[in-house]
């Protein structure tokens, strides 16, 4: 099997509560995701999707992933999609860095694999545990009494895992932390992520505030040391994030015992290819995981869907819908979330079919 074409397609995605803030004043108010579809010799055609938190939260833009896939695609044409170690160096050797323009390429191509197999790309990762999997809900950042109402209305919706933005003025921070902790239940989990936004010195006070709660403190600050310091100082789990994007520095961080779980992110990785390979590392050490993406719509919820449910949920920390979060469709089949779960599509390959229309023309074809 051959590629025969890439084509590639730009669409906006608001979001259902009107914008999404973070840590250091960020916010989004519709999210520019760009899919793309690769078309075989063979008739088998496959889908894939990236979609970055805006360009100030990793090194990553949108127009920089369609910009960097205008010029990788003509390097890409004949290749077999479906040996994707092999593809993946051969993006690697094109463009060095920049794993997130590679993302959406490889996720098609783990599309076409498994409708060329004819079963879910789950199955190739392994096989699902269960009928579905565990998600949690991030919320926005805002007045630690509009937070908690929030995390009420979410939780009466069937969700138990919350992630607070936080990363804020710690007085602030602390208060949302204390708001929300008293409304769940004890078998609720509860992540205050600072997405990087404290200093050292401010996540220092958040944890020794918060001391007596149960609350997992994640991405506290933007180096590792500074968050291997804070971890070493408290006994609330800890997750990285932002920090992990490789398997080097998640090694690095087991050995130093820097963390009880890590946020695995599909872009930041360069797609699935290498997102599985280190949610298998982290089967093996016994790191917990969080499996997720920057963003983006039913595509790269259905990437996400295939990698969680595949992964044992003893080290599944939690997973993300994000297609819930915006107001605009643009597949059928995708995976929705039911009463704060959800589960991967039991069709061949990711199980979506686009909807033509949401995607409109293609701002290129190669």
């Amino acid at each position: 099997m051959k590629i025969r074409s890439i084509q590639v397609y730009q669409v906006d995605l608001p979001l259902v509560e009107g914008a999404y803030r973070w840590s250091g004043g960020k916010s989004v108010e519709v999210f520019d995701s760009t899919v793309v579809r690769i078309e075989t010799d063979e008739g088998i055609i496959g889908h894939g999707e990236v979609c970055p938190l805006g360009p100030s939260y990793l090194p990553a833009y949108a127009e920089g992933a369609r910009t960097g896939i205008a010029m990788l695609a003509p390097q890409l044409i004949g290749e077999d999609p479906c040996e994707l170690l092999r593809l993946n160096q051969k993006m690697d050797a094109c463009l060095k860095g920049h794993p997130y323009v590679k993302s959406a390429i490889d996720i098609a191509c783990w599309d076409i694999l498994g409708q060329a197999c004819g079963v879910p790309i789950s199955t190739l990762f392994g096989g699902c545990h269960g009928d579905d999997f565990v998600l949690y809900r991030a919320i926005s950042q805002e007045d630690p009494v509009a937070m908690r109402d929030k995390v009420r209305a979410y939780r009466e919706e069937g969700y138990t895992r919350f992630q607070l933005k936080v990363g804020g003025d710690p007085i602030v921070d602390i208060e949302r932390i204390h708001q929300v902790r008293e409304i769940l239940k004890p078998t609720d989990i509860l992540i205050a992520d600072a997405n990087t936004g404290w200093s050292q010195h401010s996540a220092m006070r958040v944890v020794k505030a918060v001391k007596n709660l149960d609350v997992t403190i994640e991405q506290p600050c933007e180096s590792y040391g500074e968050c291997l310091a804070v971890r070493r100082s408290t006994d609330h789990p800890f997750v990285l994030d932002e920090l992990i994007d490789g398997i080097e520095i998640l090694m690095r961080a087991h050995a130093d015992q820097a963390m009880d779980a890590v946020n695995i992110k599909i872009s930041k990785f360069g797609g699935l290819t290498r997102a599985r390979q280190a949610r298998d590392l982290c089967i093996e050490l016994g790191i917990a995981m969080t499996i997720e993406d920057a963003w983006g719509g039913d595509i790269v919820t259905a990437a996400i869907a295939h990698l969680a449910h595949s992964t044992p949920p003893q080290l599944l920390l939690t997973a993300t819908d994000f297609n819930s979060y915006v107001t605009v469709p643009i597949a059928d089949g995708a995976p929705k979330r039911v009463n704060g779960r959800m589960a991967a599509s039991t069709q061949p390959g990711l199980g979506i079919t686009p909807i033509e229309s949401a995607l409109g023309q293609p701002v290129f074809t190669t």
